[in-house]
This record gives C-alpha cells, sequence and structure tokens, in this order.
C-alpha cells in the first residue's frame, strides 16, 4: 500500500506544488485561533475584595459628609451663646411680639387693607432680622451684632403697639361716627 501512495504522489507531485492550500483555508485557520485565544482568555470579573474595597470607600465617604455638615450645624452661634442676658430679653420681646400679631390679625377682618400695610412694615423688620442672625455666624464683634437683633425686635413690638393703638381709633371713630 505504501507503494501505491509513493506512486501516486510521484506521479501529481506537480499538482501539488502548484496549488498549494487555498487563500481561504489560512482565513479559517486564523478564525479558528482566534476563537481558541478568546476561550482561554479568563473572564474579567469583580472579586470580593474589591467589592469589599468599592462599600469601604462609600462608606467613608458618607461618614465625612455626614459629619462636615453635623459640625457645620452645630457651630451656629445664636443669642444665647453671646449674651444670656440679651437672649433673655430678645426671648420676652419675641413673645410679645406674638401676641400683638395675634391680637392685630383679629382686626384684619374688619379692616383688610389696613392690615395689610402694616404686615409689610413687619415682613421689612423681619427681613432685617434674618439678616442680622446670617451675619451673627460671621462677625468678630458678635455682641453689636445681638444688640442691633434685639434692638431690631423691640422696634417690632412698637411698631405693632402703634399699628394696635391706630386700630383702636380707628374702631373708636366708626363707633362715634354711627
Amino acid at each position: 500500500m505504501s507503494n501505491k501512495l509513493e506512486g501516486f504522489v510521484k506521479d501529481n507531485k506537480k499538482e501539488f506544488e502548484v496549488k498549494g492550500p487555498s487563500a481561504g483555508l489560512w482565513d479559517k485557520i486564523v478564525a479558528e485561533l482566534d476563537k481558541e485565544e478568546e476561550e482561554k482568555k479568563p473572564k474579567k470579573s469583580i472579586k470580593l475584595y474589591q467589592w469589599v474595597s468599592i462599600a469601604a470607600m462609600l462608606l467613608i465617604s458618607v461618614g465625612v459628609y455626614f459629619t462636615y455638615t453635623y459640625k457645620q450645624a452645630n457651630n451656629a452661634i445664636d443669642i444665647a451663646h453671646v449674651s444670656p442676658e440679651f437672649s433673655k430679653k430678645e426671648v420676652r420681646v419675641a413673645s410679645q411680639i406674638e401676641e400683638k400679631k395675634d391680637s392685630l390679625a383679629v382686626y384684619a377682618t374688619a379692616n383688610p387693607e389696613l392690615y395689610q400695610s402694616f404686615t409689610e412694615d413687619l415682613k421689612n423688620l423681619d427681613a432685617e432680622y434674618e439678616k442680622l442672625k446670617a451675619e451673627l455666624q460671621k462677625t468678630p464683634n458678635q455682641l453689636f451684632v445681638v444688640k442691633a437683633m434685639v434692638k431690631n425686635r423691640e422696634m417690632q413690638l412698637q411698631v405693632l403697639q402703634q399699628q394696635l393703638m391706630i386700630i383702636n381709633q380707628v374702631n373708636q371713630y366708626k363707633k362715634e361716627s354711627i
């Protein structure tokens, strides 16, 4: 059998050398090799220690954020920190202001235009108070700002007392003219 094979190869030797392998054969071989390489490559996956490190970084970041915001909230300065005496006075005047505002609101139904103009004045004074309160956090002369805040509250109380007096006079005038 090997003689027959050798004879066939000798007879057809020229045909083997001339034709060679087809161009498509090499493409198939390269494609097959690429498939094998892809199968051999390990798939990249996130390992447990990577997940733990990501979770730790997230936990640390959240902790730092909340610590920072907590410190910011606790650093707020109020009147009691600067002067307990002025704090007591401010609380007393603020409660009187609320009482007067309630009394003024009772008269609002009878004189809505007058009430509207009165509330505008109070809103302006209250806006100034809020500005002073914000300035208290930044200023080095806190006692000066606290005095201004208390003075603002006293002005609000005076304005409310004057407004109530005006409303009483208007009501008195209406009663007399009827």
